[in-house]
């Protein structure tokens, strides 16, 4: 592909619509291209901004049962008035209906802003996961020992990784490497089931603890959750069971770690 082609791809690679085929091009000819990466850097960037910087809300469901219980109650007491003065403006009404209107309205965009800013969480996650495969960059630091890790670490990012080890848990850890997520450098620590490979991703959080939530993607499973100020994503194509005894292993609620 020419560099017209592929920045005329980099909205759909930036919010992972590609299938993986072109995902491939278009990360092999970035590879080569200083335009090009420059220019989804600036996407990226754009859209990072809009994602952390833009207000949250989240609004109780009792607000959703005050909207709708506003706008049944005007409609009922505008109904007789309509049916006796039919082409009656009642602005009261109307402002109760537009307000109405606008909070729901509201409430819709700020669900629909926070799970696009998820979704394209995910998208990253996923795709770092099938890089490391496929381009055999799975490791930065090899080695199944806590100790040699965790050090490995220091200096690289502006936070201390938790580091566990699960080898007698059947998730050994094999390694570990840094990575770009989300507009930011994180930690990945490699652990293995069998066959399979597990990337846990990790960086700071401002979020407090959560249960852990699973999605799936383009056939692999995540599981993710925030614990004493750290985000973890698992990612694997291991099935969904054993990934979430992964996160329970790792103690995502309360446990030390090992």
């Amino acid at each position: 592909m020419n560099c017209r082609e592929i920045q005329n791809l980099l909205h759909a690679y930036g919010d992972r619509e590609l299938d993986v085929m072109t995902s491939l091009e278009v990360e092999k000819h970035l590879q080569t291209c200083s335009e090009c990466k420059q220019a989804l850097e600036n996407q990226t960037v754009l859209g990072n901004s809009i994602a952390t910087g833009a207000p949250y809300y989240k609004a109780p469901a009792s607000l959703r049962d005050s909207i709708i219980a506003s706008t049944r109650q005007a409609a009922q007491a505008e109904q007789p008035r309509i049916i006796s003065r039919r082409w009656q403006w009642n602005p009261l009404a109307a402002g109760l209906a537009m307000a109405a209107s606008l909070a729901l309205g509201f409430f819709l965009a700020m669900q629909f802003q926070q799970q696009s800013a998820r979704d394209f969480l995910v998208g990253e996650i996923v795709a770092s996961h099938v890089r490391s495969l496929l381009a055999t960059h799975l490791m930065d630091v090899v080695s199944t020992d806590k100790h040699t890790v965790k050090p490995w670490f220091d200096g690289k990012l502006d936070f201390a990784p938790p580091v566990n080890d699960l080898t007698a848990d059947g998730y050994p850890l094999i390694g570990g490497r840094l990575d770009y997520i989300g507009g930011r450098t994180v930690a990945v620590l490699i652990y293995q089931k069998k066959k399979h490979f597990i990337n846990l991703f990790i960086w700071p959080s401002a979020n407090g603890g959560e249960t852990p939530q699973t999605t799936v993607k383009n056939g692999f499973n995540i599981v993710n959750w925030n614990h004493a100020g750290m985000a973890f994503w698992a990612v694997s194509d291991v099935s969904p069971e054993d990934l979430r005894t992964f996160a329970d292993l790792l103690g995502s609620d309360t446990s030390p770690a090992r």
